[in-house]
C-alpha cells in the first residue's frame, strides 16, 4: 500500500502526466483514505511555477496569427503560427484545464484559484507596462492585448467568479492610457531634443543656413510627429477586438485631451528654453535676466517661427485629422467642455510668438545698447579734441546690425514693399534737413545756436504726427527696423546724459551724418529713421556748451575719407 501510495503521489506531482491522471490519482488516494489536503498546497505551488514560464513579452511577431484565429482560419494558417505562439495557447489550454480538475479534486479552492488567475494578468500586464517604458510599437501593443483578451475568456470558462474580463477591461484601461500619454511624452521629447541640438551646434561661418535647417526640421517633428502619432492611434481604434471596442469612447477622448495638454506642455517648454520667469501663468513675462543671458537670440528667433507654425499650419492640419479620425468620445462628461479646443492652442501660440518675438528685439537691442553706453561713457566730453574722422563705434554699430540682419533673412520673409521715403512724409522732415542746413551755415554766435534749436523744436511738434513704433510684423524689414528705431532712441537717451564741448558734438554730428545711408538702405522706413537721427543731433546740440556745427566741406570730406577706407578694407568682389 505504501508502494501504490508513493506512485499516486508521484503522478499527482508530476509535470509529464496528464492532468486526467492526475486527477484519478487524487480520487484513489482518498479512496485509500490518504490526508490529500496536505497535497494540495504543494500541487498549488506546481500550478504557480508553471504560470512564470508564460511569456507575453516576445508575441509581437505573431499578429498575423492571431488575427487569422479571430476569423475562423485558424486552421488554415498553423503552419505559419510561430512557435512561441502555439506554446503559448496550448500553455493556456493546458492552464484552463488544470483549474477546472482542481475545483473538482478541491471544490473548497476558489479563492485560491481566483488569486493565481489576477496574478497571472497582472504579470501579463506588467509586461506591457514595462514595453510601453521602452516605446512600443502600436502593433506590438495591440498583439499583446489580443492575446490576453483571448486568454481572459478561455479562463473565464472555468473561472467565472475571477471575472477576468472585466478585470482586463479596467487594466487595459489604464495601459491605453499610459500608451497614448506615452507616446505624447515621446513626441514632446523628440521635439525638444531638436531644437537642444540648435544650442550645441558650433558657431562657424560654415552653414549660413543653419537656422533654416533648423526651422525645418523642428517643424517637421512638430507636424510629421503628430501625424504619424494619430495614424498609431488610429490602429487602436480600427481594431475589432472586443477590449478595444469597448473603450472605443475613452479612446478618442484621451486622444483629443492628449493632444490639447502636449501642445500647452510644449509652449511651457518653449517659454523655458527662452529663459521664462517664475510666474507660472501663460502671460508671464519674458525676461533677459541671468538665464536668458545664456539663451541664443537665435534660439528665440527659430521660437518665434515654430509658435507662428503651430497656430497658422500645425493646429488647422490636426483639428482636421482628428474631426475625421477621432470624432465622438464625450464620455468625459459636457460639463468639462470639449477635449481639444484648437482656438485656445492656437491664441497660445499666437501669444507665444509675439512674446519671442519682442524678447528677440529686447535681446539685441540690450546688446547693441551696451556698446553704445560705452561709447558714450568712456571718453571725457567736456575736453574732446576737433573730430579727425568717424568713430570706430559706427563701424562696430553696423557689423552687429549686419549680424542681425542676416540671421532674420534665414528664416524670415520679405515684407509687401511699403518704404516710407522722405519724400512720402508730411513736409517736416525737409523742415528739420533745413533746420540743419541752416546750422551748418549759421552764425556762430550763441544767440543764433539758440535760434536754431527754437526751430528744431517747432519742427519737431509736426513730426511728432508721425507714427514712429509700428506694430512689429513677422517680416525682415520690421524686425531689423525696430531693431534700429530702439538702438537709436538708446543712443538719444546716452547723449542725453553727457555735456559736449564743441568738438565733442561735431563729433557726434559725424558719426549720425555717417550713418544715414547705411542705416537708410536696411529699413523699410526712412522718414522714421531721419526722424530719430535728427533727434540724437538735437539732443546733442541741447547738450552742448558751443554748439556750431561742422562746415558742410569739412563734412562731406570725412565722410568720404570713411568711405574710401571702408571700400579699401571691404572690396566687393566681382
Amino acid at each position: 500500500m505504501g508502494i501504490v501510495i508513493k506512485n499516486l503521489q508521484e503522478k499527482l506531482l508530476s509535470d509529464s502526466e496528464h492532468i486526467e491522471t492526475r486527477a484519478e490519482a487524487v480520487v484513489l488516494l482518498s479512496q485509500l483514505n490518504y490526508p490529500v489536503d496536505s497535497l494540495k498546497m504543494k500541487l498549488l505551488e506546481k500550478l504557480e511555477d508553471f504560470l512564470t514560464e508564460f511569456n507575453i513579452e516576445n508575441s509581437g511577431e505573431n499578429a498575423s496569427a492571431l488575427g487569422s484565429d479571430e476569423t475562423g482560419n485558424a486552421s488554415d494558417s498553423v503552419g505559419s503560427v510561430p512557435p512561441d505562439s502555439r506554446k503559448n495557447k496550448a500553455s493556456m489550454d493546458e492552464f484552463s484545464k488544470t483549474v477546472h480538475a482542481y475545483r473538482i479534486i478541491f471544490p473548497d479552492s476558489e479563492k485560491r484559484l481566483i488569486e493565481v488567475a489576477h496574478n497571472l494578468f497582472n504579470k501579463y500586464f506588467d509586461t506591457i507596462r514595462q514595453q510601453i517604458k521602452n516605446r512600443i510599437l502600436p502593433g506590438d501593443l495591440l498583439v499583446m492585448l489580443r492575446i490576453i483578451w483571448k486568454d481572459a475568456e478561455l479562463m473565464d470558462e472555468v473561472l467565472q467568479e475571477a471575472a477576468l474580463p472585466v478585470f482586463c477591461l479596467e487594466a487595459a484601461r489604464g495601459v491605453i492610457k499610459q500608451y497614448i500619454d506615452s507616446a505624447f511624452s515621446h513626441l514632446l521629447s523628440d521635439i525638444l531634443g531638436a531644437l537642444t541640438r540648435i544650442q550645441l551646434k558650433p558657431k562657424d561661418g560654415a552653414g549660413d543656413c543653419s537656422l533654416q535647417i533648423a526651422l525645418e526640421t523642428s517643424k517637421k517633428a512638430v507636424i510629421q510627429g503628430s501625424m504619424d502619432l494619430l495614424l498609431d492611434f488610429c490602429q487602436l481604434l480600427d481594431d475589432n477586438i472586443d477590449l478595444l471596442l469597448k473603450l472605443r469612447d475613452l479612446i478618442i477622448d484621451w486622444v483629443q485631451e492628449g493632444f490639447q495638454d502636449f501642445f500647452r506642455s510644449l509652449d511651457g517648454h518653449f517659454l523655458m528654453l527662452a529663459g521664462k520667469s517664475n510666474s507660472t501663468t501663460q502671460e508671464s513675462h519674458l525676461r533677459i535676466g541671468t538665464q536668458g543671458d545664456k539663451v541664443p537670440a537665435g534660439l528665440v528667433l527659430l521660437l518665434v517661427q515654430i509658435s507662428i507654425f503651430i497656430e497658422q499650419s500645425a493646429i488647422p492640419r490636426i483639428t482636421e485629422e482628428i474631426a475625421a479620425s477621432f470624432s465622438g468620445g464625450g464620455v468625459r462628461g459636457y460639463e468639462y467642455g470639449p477635449a481639444f479646443v484648437p482656438g485656445e492652442i492656437c491664441r497660445i501660440f499666437r501669444s507665444a510668438g509675439e512674446n519671442f518675438l519682442h524678447l528677440y528685439i529686447n535681446m539685441k537691442t540690450q546688446k547693441t545698447s551696451t556698446l553704445l553706453k560705452k561709447r558714450f561713457t568712456t571718453p571725457n566730453w567736456i575736453k574732446h579734441k576737433e573730430p579727425r574722422e568717424v568713430h570706430m563705434f559706427v563701424d562696430l554699430l553696423l557689423q552687429e546690425l549686419e549680424v542681425i540682419g542676416d540671421e532674420v533673412k534665414q528664416i524670415f520673409p520679405h515684407g509687401i514693399n511699403r518704404r516710407h521715403h522722405r519724400s512720402e512724409s508730411t513736409g517736416s522732415t525737409n523742415s528739420s534737413r533745413s533746420t540743419i542746413r541752416d546750422d551748418r551755415l549759421g552764425k556762430s554766435n550763441t544767440q543764433r545756436a539758440r535760434s536754431q534749436l527754437l526751430e528744431s523744436h517747432l519742427a519737431k511738434l509736426f513730426e511728432q504726427k508721425m507714427e514712429i513704433f509700428t506694430k512689429v510684423e513677422y517680416t525682415q524689414e520690421s524686425i531689423v527696423s525696430t531693431i534700429i528705431k530702439l538702438c537709436l532712441k538708446s543712443l538719444q537717451e546716452f547723449v542725453r546724459l553727457q555735456t559736449f564741448n564743441r568738438s565733442g558734438y561735431q563729433q557726434i554730428q559725424l558719426d549720425i551724418e555717417y550713418l544715414k545711408n547705411p542705416l537708410k538702405d536696411i529699413v523699410e522706413d526712412e522718414a522714421a529713421i531721419d526722424f530719430l537721427l535728427k533727434e540724437v543731433i538735437n539732443a546733442a546740440h541741447e547738450r552742448c556748451l558751443d554748439p556750431i556745427p561742422l562746415e558742410p566741406a569739412i563734412l562731406d570730406r570725412l565722410i568720404s575719407a570713411k568711405l574710401k577706407k571702408s571700400a579699401e578694407q571691404n572690396p566687393v568682389p566681382q
